[in-house]
């Protein structure tokens, strides 16, 4: 243990909706990860997040409900704070932005800046909705795309092809407001000249040195994160505003600044530095220690932050002066869904407190597949299918395999008293112990270059080497015949589950936990990552308990039931007062629907799932099956002889082993009842709507 202070930071998610899994994997997971083993080594951190309760993503989310910034940010803080907890991700503090040590710090931090010239005032020409006498924020905005021509582009970035744009490169520029074309008109804002900055950035990002002194390791920073960087610096820095016409957010806290608030972009990664300030009031710690010196400060992000975090937060710190700057940047890439991209507009997401609610009893389970296939290099793809097989054929059939057999054994022949292990067992199984021994240094190599896939794979590969070993041994077969091996065996296969428990800790802490139960060994999380690799963790005389069910197996039921409520969830609406308009299509992409009335001739409820009906529904060219997640708004017996819109060319889906050729389109009010899309005049099955 030295003295050196980590702070660690997780992006702060807006405070507009709740978080998907896609967020969890490429942020709060790994941060969470990453901030455990450095506890385990004895580090001194602080592990800092909040809410993002200012920007324009705020207000839109506001607008569009019909409520308060203020309302919108005190319910999405709620859930998600609660959601945190609940997964165990273990922040020191989970403040809010909206705090007034906030606004104080991030007040100060600009005037500081402002004094000392590191900002010009422009006055300028930006996008102005004359219905609603209102500049636009960034994201007041939606376009095409110049780089990839994706329509629904924001004035600052298109989430689509990840680039940052301005405003006025959109093409085709709308206000979210009114939906109308928006005109020019001037306005002054502070912008900091990013293109001041170019030489240093390009020597720290590239070569991790800064005024000639080794900042950063550069070789431990992402591909991705250096070639966006660089992408950006060799094409030209230009200024950017720090402020913005709002008045929802940090008042700027200068003369000549009424109506005007912080950048977001500004005004956020500041909330790293307040929500440490808070943590450390009431920690008693000194809070300017993991901020200056040699502290060392990681923040973990997506893709899509890549650029705030590492140009245009490093300037503001190096123009401040007192701070360190980061010391890597891990960012992710992005999750997707079933295959296709979560979307919280089209409500298809797995949430993180609605998982929670649902299977309590899983949360470890889903860190374990999250990080098997985090998308750390490239984008990857969740699955409840992928789900069920990791968690079955890894966790269970390898880890919870390996566990059981060691323990059972371990009563079957001793009572449950850990045998010793003798001279000449040390000398046949070195290679074993030797494995043993190399295991924590092969992780913490991994995981401090942020290979966290890989760590977890290794702390498996423990649990594979014991199962090895018990195929090659056979035990079982060698008691009666060798019993003094069969002790050597044993308590080999015991070292190997005690080690596990330590291992495993920054990823699945449950199941360590619960490892260390059954081996009556660690409950308490006393020991460290250094003690792990060593071969006598359990002393021989040690009594461990009975064995318990390590890992549940995952029934295939549990797959249908949620990706049935994907389906549903797909004609059910995400927001209150309507769903915001998806992305444009063109009229042949829309002419490929062939949708047609159709007659429900027969409907029952699907067994075991409380959503869905199995109509039989005559289309006038067939009777087919559809499957429909409405069953807790119809009976069976309601809907027999009504006249429906029904998708027809949908691909097939089996449905809790139920094949559904086709989709029911139904509309929905705004307490979430639904209801039939049907003709208004007597129509016949098969008739086309178009």
């Amino acid at each position: 243990m030295n003295n050196k202070k980590y702070t660690v930071t997780a992006a702060l998610p807006y405070a507009n909706g709740p978080l998907h899994l896609g967020h969890v994997a490429g942020v709060y997971l790994p941060a969470d990860i990453f901030v455990r083993f450095l506890r385990m080594k004895g580090e001194d951190v602080a592990f800092v997040c909040a809410s993002d309760e200012h920007g324009a993503a705020i207000t839109l989310r506001a607008k569009k409900e019909g409520t308060s910034p203020q309302a919108i940010v005190d319910k999405y803080h709620t859930i998600n704070k609660k959601a945190f907890e609940d997964f165990q991700i273990g922040f020191d503090i989970y403040s809010r932005t909206s705090n007034a040590i906030h606004h104080q710090t991030a007040s100060d931090y600009f005037k500081k800046l402002n004094d000392k010239g590191s900002f010009i005032k422009k006055t300028t020409e930006q996008y102005y909705d004359p219905e609603f006498n209102q500049f636009l924020a960034d994201r007041y905005i939606t376009g095409t795309c110049p780089k990839c021509q994706n329509e629904g582009a924001y004035g600052d970035q298109c989430e689509k092809c990840g680039s940052a744009l301005s405003p006025t490169e959109l093409i085709n520029p709308a206000s979210n407001l009114s939906g109308k074309t928006p005109v020019l008109k001037e306005t002054s804002h502070w912008f900091l000249p990013m293109d001041q900055h170019e030489t240093w950035l390009r020597e720290w990002i590239q070569n991790g040195t800064l005024n000639g002194e080794q900042q950063h390791d550069p070789k431990t920073w992402r591909n991705q994160v250096v070639g966006q960087c660089m992408s950006w610096i060799d094409g030209g820095l230009q200024p950017r505003a720090m402020t913005r016409d709002l008045d929802w957010g940090v008042k700027v806290p200068v003369e000549g600044a009424d109506g005007k608030v912080l950048y977001v972009w500004l005004d956020a990664p500041i909330g790293y530095i307040s929500a440490t300030k808070e943590w450390a009031e009431t920690a008693g710690k000194n809070w300017e220690d993991y901020w200056t010196g040699d502290a060392e400060l990681i923040h973990f992000i997506g893709k899509d932050n890549i650029v705030f975090h590492a140009i245009i937060f490093p300037i503001l710190l190096k123009e401040h002066g007192d701070y360190v700057l980061p010391t890597n940047v891990p960012a992710y890439e992005f999750l997707n869904l079933e295959g296709d991209k979560f979307s919280t507009s089209r409500n298809w997401a797995v949430w993180l407190h609605e998982f929670i609610a649902n299977h309590p009893d899983k949360i470890d389970e889903l860190k374990y597949v999250l990080t098997s296939i985090a998308p750390e290099s490239k984008d990857a793809e969740f699955t409840w299918k992928e789900f069920k097989d990791r968690v079955n054929n890894e966790l269970a059939d390898i880890l919870g395999n390996f566990m059981n057999r060691a323990v059972v054994l371990t009563h079957k022949y001793y009572d449950g008293i850990v045998p010793p292990l003798s001279e000449d067992g040390k000398k046949e199984y070195a290679g074993y112990i030797e494995a043993i021994a190399e295991m924590p240094g092969n992780m913490e190599r991994n995981i401090r270059a942020y290979k966290l896939r890989q760590a977890q794979a290794d702390v498996m590969d423990l649990a594979r080497l014991g199962n090895k070993f018990f195929a090659e041994t056979e035990p079982w077969k060698l008691f009666k015949t060798e019993p003094e091996k069969v002790k050597d065996i044993l308590n080999i296969t015991l070292q190997i589950a005690a080690n596990i428990s330590i291992l495993l800790r920054p990823f699945l802490p449950k199941k360590a936990e619960k490892i260390g139960q059954i081996l009556n060994f660690n409950t308490n999380n006393a020991l460290t990552w250094d003690q792990a690799g060593g071969i006598a963790l359990l002393q021989s005389g040690h009594q461990i308990n009975k064995s318990e069910i390590l890992v549940q197996k995952i029934d295939d039921s549990l797959v249908e039931d949620e990706v049935a409520r994907l389906e549903a969830s797909k004609s059910a609406r995400a927001e209150q007062n309507g769903p915001p308009q998806k992305d444009t299509v063109n009229f042949d992409d829309f002419v490929k629907m062939d949708i047609r009335v159709g007659e429900i001739l027969e409907a029952e409820k699907v067994p075991k799932a409380d959503k869905l009906l199995k109509l039989t529904v005559d289309t006038g060219i067939d009777k087919r099956t559809v499957v429909s997640g409405i069953a807790e708004h119809y009976q069976p017996e309601d809907v027999i002889g009504k006249k429906v819109s029904i998708l027809m060319n949908l691909a097939p889906r089996k449905i809790r082993g139920v094949e559904s050729h086709g989709m029911i389109l139904m509309a929905e009010d705004s307490e979430g009842k639904l209801c039939f899309v049907s003709p208004e005049k007597p129509f016949n099955a098969g008739g086309e709507i178009r």
